[in-house]
C-alpha cells in the first residue's frame, strides 16, 4: 500500500528544489545585472540597486564583431553536428550489431579522452599546408574529433535497445539492410538522435582551445570573442556579461525545441513494443 508523503517531507522537498533553483539561476541573474549596470558601477559586484542601462548591449551588438562571431559559432556547431550524425549513426549501428565490438567501442571512447593539446600541433601544420588556418572549415574538422566519439558512443546504447526482431521482421517484409536502417531503426532511436545532437552542439559551441589557436579576424567564434574582452587594461565586465548571455541563448533555444526528445533520450531511449 502506497503511503502519501507527509507534509514535512513535501515541505523539505520543495525547500531543496527551491535552493537548487536559486543556486543554478543566481549566476545568470548576476550576469544579467552586470550587463545592465552603468559603466561606473560594473566594478562593484555588490551593488544591486541602480538605474539599468543598455549601453553595454548597444556597444556589443553594434560596435563589435560579436554578432558575426555568433554566426560563425552557429555555422561551425550545425555543420559539426550534421557531419557527426552522418558518421556516428552508421558507426554506432555497426558496432551495436557486431558481436566482437568490445575493443572497438573502447577505442572510440578513448579517442574522447585524448587531450586536445596533443592534436593541435599536427592540425596546425596540416591546415597551414592546406590553407585552412583562419577558416571555419578547419574548426569544423577539429571539432569532429570531439563530437564524433561522443555521438557514436551515445547512439550505440540506443541501437542496443532496439530488438533485432524488428530488423528481421523488416527484412522478411522485403526491406533491405539500408531500408530497415532508415525506415525502422532511425525513427525508433529519434530521441537518441535529438539528445546526441544537443550534446554535440554544446561541445562545439563551447570549444575555446581549437578556435583560439586556429582562428582570427573574421573567422573567430563566440568563445574566442568572449575571451577577447579580457584585455591588457583589465576585464570589460559589462561587455563580457552581454556576450555570455548571448552565448547561452542558442543553447537554451535548441534545448527548448528538442526537450521532449532530450528527456526521452536521457531516459535510455526505451522502445515501445
Amino acid at each position: 500500500m502506497n503511503r502519501r508523503p507527509s507534509r514535512a517531507a513535501r515541505l523539505l522537498t520543495e525547500l531543496g528544489v527551491t535552493l537548487a533553483l536559486v543556486l543554478v539561476l543566481f549566476p545568470f541573474v548576476w550576469i544579467l545585472a552586470t550587463s545592465l549596470k552603468p559603466a561606473e558601477l560594473v566594478a562593484d559586484p555588490g551593488r544591486w540597486v541602480f538605474a539599468p542601462t543598455l549601453d553595454h548591449w548597444r556597444e556589443v551588438l553594434l560596435r563589435t564583431e560579436v554578432p558575426r562571431n555568433i554566426l560563425n559559432s552557429l555555422i561551425v556547431g550545425l555543420c559539426t553536428v550534421g557531419i557527426a550524425l552522418l558518421v556516428g549513426c552508421p558507426a554506432a549501428y555497426a558496432l551495436s550489431r557486431s558481436r566482437r565490438s568490445g575493443p572497438l567501442r573502447f577505442s572510440i571512447l578513448s579517442a574522447e579522452m585524448m587531450p586536445p593539446a596533443i592534436l593541435i600541433l599536427p592540425f596546425f601544420l596540416l591546415f597551414y599546408r592546406l590553407g585552412l588556418i583562419d577558416s571555419l572549415a578547419g574548426v569544423v574538422v577539429t571539432h569532429l574529433t570531439l563530437v564524433v566519439p561522443v555521438v557514436t558512443w551515445f547512439l550505440i546504447g540506443f541501437f542496443d535497445a532496439v530488438p533485432r526482431e524488428l530488423e528481421e521482421q523488416a527484412r522478411i517484409d522485403g526491406c533491405s539492410v539500408f531500408g530497415a536502417f532508415f525506415r525502422i531503426l532511425l525513427p525508433t532511436i529519434r530521441p537518441g538522435l535529438g539528445a546526441a545532437a544537443v550534446f554535440g552542439f554544446v561541445l562545439s559551441w563551447n570549444d575555446l582551445f581549437y578556435a583560439l589557436i586556429l582562428t582570427g579576424g573574421e573567422s573567430r567564434t563566440l568563445p574566442v570573442a568572449i575571451a577577447g574582452f579580457w584585455t591588457f587594461r583589465g576585464i570589460e565586465m559589462g561587455k563580457m556579461a552581454v556576450a555570455i548571455l548571448l552565448a547561452v541563448v542558442p543553447v537554451l533555444t535548441l534545448s527548448f525545441f528538442v526537450q521532449k526528445h532530450l528527456v526521452r533520450g536521457l531516459g535510455g531511449g526505451a522502445v515501445k513494443m
